[in-house]
């Protein structure tokens, strides 16, 4: 497990650097679906480390956002990498992004590394190892009301054709809590909670790569995370909910009671 993490942190290292290259100096972007954008910055982050755990783990498999399944498809060992968590952001020079390298082994996470380069915290975790930022043990909050609370989420690129688009859940936490916070990253908001700055996390249409590694940071760091209803997580189903634990149930409940919002918005 060391080894992976190591190498993994090496990854995203190299691949925060090539970031920083690229900020402010973008030339143009693309959008693979509406409102989902990818940049050279993207492809050259993920080029690095794909390199770099290619070299070192060849039989390994790798899913990444830009590039797909490659390697072994049928090892245990799947890498879950996403080069550049907070695209839109990034392009609007919104210095709220990271890297996210993460490692399934037989489909369960078991190594994450959240990189942010612009702050330079990397946030690190291994199965059994505790969970870090910048080397130095991190833990969840112990915050045990909603209404004492600050959590975050986000909202999917498909928000604007489905009536599961989050804004409901977002309006009932808000109303319930101190706070509920959007950054636009996935992967950083879940090493937050694993370092205490949020109390809890949720959101849906999500992708592996958005979550493994967050996984990793928030189970290493005394946190539960879960499916909506509180049962094991499918990282499939796109939907996650993370917390210090002390706020599980409550979150679990509240989302249960959410209806989606059904008023059609004008565009």
């Amino acid at each position: 497990m060391e080894r992976f993490l190591d190498i993994a942190c090496v990854a995203a290292r190299t691949a925060g650097a090539v970031l920083l290259g690229y900020l402010g100096k973008l030339a143009d972007f693309d959008e693979k679906t509406p409102g989902n954008l990818v940049t050279e910055a993207d492809r050259a982050a993920e080029a690095v480390i794909l390199a770099t755990l290619k070299r070192h783990y060849p039989d390994h498999g790798i899913l990444a956002e830009e590039s797909g399944l490659a390697g072994i498809e049928d090892s245990p060992f799947l890498w879950a990498v996403d080069p550049l968590d907070g695209t839109t952001n990034f392009a609007h020079r919104y210095p709220v992004f990271c890297v996210s390298i993460g490692l399934l082994i037989d489909g369960t996470p078991v190594v994450g590394v959240v990189y942010d380069p612009v702050s330079g915290e990397l946030f690190s975790a291994a199965r059994g190892l505790g969970a870090f930022c910048n080397h130095r043990p991190i833990g969840v909050s112990t915050t045990e009301r909603l209404d004492r609370s600050l959590l975050a989420t986000g909202f999917a690129y498909d928000r604007r054709e489905t009536p599961d688009n989050n804004y409901a859940e977002f309006c009932q936490f808000t109303h319930l809590t101190q706070g509920v916070r959007r950054g636009g990253s996935a992967a950083l908001d879940l090493a937050y909670v694993a370092a205490g700055r949020f109390d809890g996390f949720w959101e849906r249409g999500l992708s592996p790569w958005d979550m493994v590694a967050g996984i990793v940071l928030v189970r290493e760091a005394g946190g539960t995370v879960s499916a909506y209803d509180g049962s094991p997580l499918d990282l499939r189903s796109g939907r996650v909910l993370a917390t210090n634990g002390a706020l599980h149930a409550a979150m679990v409940e509240q989302l249960g009671r959410v209806q989606p919002l059904t008023t059609a918005f004008p565009v």
